[in-house]
C-alpha cells in the first residue's frame, strides 16, 4: 500500500511518501479502505516531536479516516467487510496514522458512515466532532436555551461546537477574524458574531447578554481568565482543550465566588463508550445535515507534507490561509 510515514520526527519534509506492507486485521479489528482523511495540530506535534510518544517505525501520522472496511479479523461483531466507516483516535498512544490506503484499527474506535454522507465530510468532523461533543456534553453539559461563548467559531473544532450547540438549542456568540469567517459562523447556526480584530469580545457580548453566558468555550493557547470569568454568569463553565504550555494568572475570587467551573480534557482519552455516544450523534447529525464539515483546504496523498505545512503555519502562526479542516484524498 501506499503511505505518508516517517523514520525520525522533525519538520513537515520529513514525511516520506512510498510502499509498506498492506496490514492485515487482527483480533478485533478491521481494515479499512481509506477514501479521505484528515489533518489536526496534534497531527503535527507528534510528526515534528513537540509531544512525544513511542512511535512505530515506520510511523505514518493521522487521528481521522472514512472509508470502506475490507477486511475483519476475529473477533469483530458490528461491522462487517463492504461497511462504509470512519474513525479518529489513531495515530496516537503507538498506534499507527491514516496516512496510508489500508488502516487497521480496532472496532470499537471505528463506527458506521450512513450512505448519504461523503467519505470527506466524514473525516473532517471525525476529531473535532467528538472533542466538540464530549465537551458539550460530557464537560459542559449544555442545555437548550442557555447561551455559550465559544472563542473562534470558524476553526477545525470551533465549527462544531457552533453548528452542536446550535443544534441543542443554544444561543450561539462566537468570534472571528475577518467578514467571510464571520458569515461562515453565521450559517453554521451563530447569531451573534464579534469580529475580534476590530471589537471588544468583552463589550459585544455583554450587550448580547448582559446576565453572563452560561458556557465560554476557549480555543486560544493562552486563555484571558480574567475576561472569561467576567463574562460568565453564575454556575458559569469554561471548557478547555489548547495551551499545552500556557501559564496565565488566574483571578481566583471572582471564579469560586460565581460558582464557575473550568473542565480541561483531551479527546483521546475518551473511554470507547464515550466515543461510541458522541460518534452516533455525529453520523446521525451529518447524515440529517445538522451538521456539516468546514473543509478549507484538499491535498493528494502525495502532497501530505504540504498539507502538514499548512496545518503548522495556522496552528503557529495564525495564518489566515485556513478558515476549517485539511483532506488528504486516498484510493482516487
Amino acid at each position: 500500500m501506499k503511505a505518508a510515514f516517517i523514520t525520525e520526527t522533525g519538520p513537515a519534509d520529513t514525511l516520506q511518501i512510498g510502499e509498506l506492507p498492506d496490514p492485515a486485521p487482527g483480533p478485533g479489528q478491521v481494515v479499512i479502505r481509506v477514501y479521505a482523511s484528515a489533518i489536526n495540530p496534534i497531527d503535527t506535534y507528534i510528526r515534528n516531536g513537540t509531544i512525544a510518544m513511542e512511535l512505530p517505525q515506520p510511523f505514518v501520522p493521522g487521528c481521522d479516516a472514512a472509508g470502506v472496511v475490507e477486511s475483519v479479523g476475529p473477533g469483530v461483531k458490528r461491522l462487517s467487510i463492504g461497511d462504509r466507516v470512519w474513525c479518529t483516535n489513531q495515530g496516537l498512544l503507538g498506534r499507527q496514522g491514516t496516512l496510508s490506503e489500508l488502516i487497521a484499527v480496532d472496532e470499537h474506535w471505528t463506527f458506521k458512515l450512513p450512505e448519504p454522507v461523503p467519505y470527506e465530510d466524514a473525516a473532517a468532523c471525525a476529531l473535532v466532532g467528538v472533542t466538540a461533543h464530549l465537551g458539550l456534553f460530557r464537560e459542559a453539559q449544555l442545555e437548550p436555551g442557555e447561551t455559550i461563548l465559544i472563542i473562534g467559531g470558524s476553526g477545525g473544532v470551533g465549527s462544531m461546537v457552533v453548528q452542536m450547540a446550535a443544534a441543542t438549542g443554544a444561543r450561539v456568540i462566537t468570534t472571528a477574524g475577518s467578514e467571510a469567517k464571520a458569515q461562515v459562523c453565521r450559517d453554521l447556526g451563530a447569531e451573534e458574531v464579534i469580529l475580534y480584530k476590530d471589537e471588544s469580545i468583552a463589550d459585544r457580548t455583554k450587550a448580547f447578554a448582559p446576565d453572563g453566558v452560561n458556557v465560554l468555550w476557549e480555543t486560544r493557547r493562552e486563555p484571558d481568565f480574567d475576561m472569561a470569568i467576567d463574562l460568565m454568569a453564575g454556575r458559569g463553565r469554561m471548557v478547555l482543550m489548547a495551551g499545552r504550555d500556557a501559564k496565565p494568572a488566574f483571578p481566583v475570587g471572582p471564579f469560586y465566588v460565581k460558582e464557575c467551573s473550568l473542565h480541561g480534557f483531551v479527546m483521546f482519552k475518551a473511554t470507547p463508550m464515550e466515543m461510541k455516544n458522541a460518534a452516533e450523534d455525529i453520523s446521525q447529525w451529518l447524515a440529517s445535515g445538522k451538521l456539516s464539515a468546514n473543509i478549507s483546504a484538499r491535498f493528494s496523498l502525495d502532497e501530505a507534507a504540504q498539507a502538514h505545512a499548512l496545518q503548522e503555519s495556522a496552528t503557529l502562526e495564525d495564518s489566515s490561509q485556513l478558515a476549517g479542516k485539511i483532506i488528504v484524498k486516498l484510493n482516487t
